[in-house]
């Protein structure tokens, strides 16, 4: 009689195949949620990114101005008018854009921007407080933007 000896098995069963299809799936799907979200949510940092942008570029063009009304009106916030005019280019001191808004965002000859429609200039608030004496006008600006966040600046304009 031949006695033949049994080969060790060298495959996996169908068992084993299945189970590691299973957890290789799971592991997939869980990867592919990832990137989901952040694919989803990519475009968000640019978006506040530009309202930010646009908060600066306009606090920054109020600091510029004057601190005082230079054809000698009054300097108090108080009683602070808005500038006239869709213009503000003409606009001469930072009391001029006390409760300044504007739905879409203009250039400051008062042109709309169209690719910049999605964001508003919510508030913008100039208020005189004095430290030790110090005279300065503490200026901020509110922008919402596309998906209703809010960025809100603030400045300081001296006396100087």
């Amino acid at each position: 009689m031949f006695t033949t000896k049994r080969l060790p098995s060298q495959g996996f069963t169908l068992i084993e195949m299945i189970i590691f299809i299973v957890i290789v799936g799971i592991g997939v799907a869980g990867i592919l949620s990832v990137y989901s979200t952040n694919i989803r949510s990519s475009a968000d940092p640019i978006i506040r990114k530009q309202a930010l942008a646009i908060a600066e570029s306009l606090l920054e063009e109020i600091l510029l101005k004057e601190f005082k009304d230079p054809d000698g009106g009054t300097n108090g916030v108080s009683t602070c008018n808005l500038g006239t005019g869709t213009n503000r280019s003409l606009w001469k001191d930072v009391c001029s854009y006390n409760t300044y808004i504007s739905t879409g965002i203009n250039d400051m000859q008062g042109n709309s921007i169209a690719a910049l429609s999605g964001y508003n200039i919510t508030s913008v608030a100039v208020t005189s407080p004095t430290i030790s004496g110090i005279a300065f006008k503490q200026v901020v600006v509110t922008v919402t933007d596309t998906q209703s966040n809010t960025i809100s600046l603030t400045g300081y304009r001296g006396d100087y």
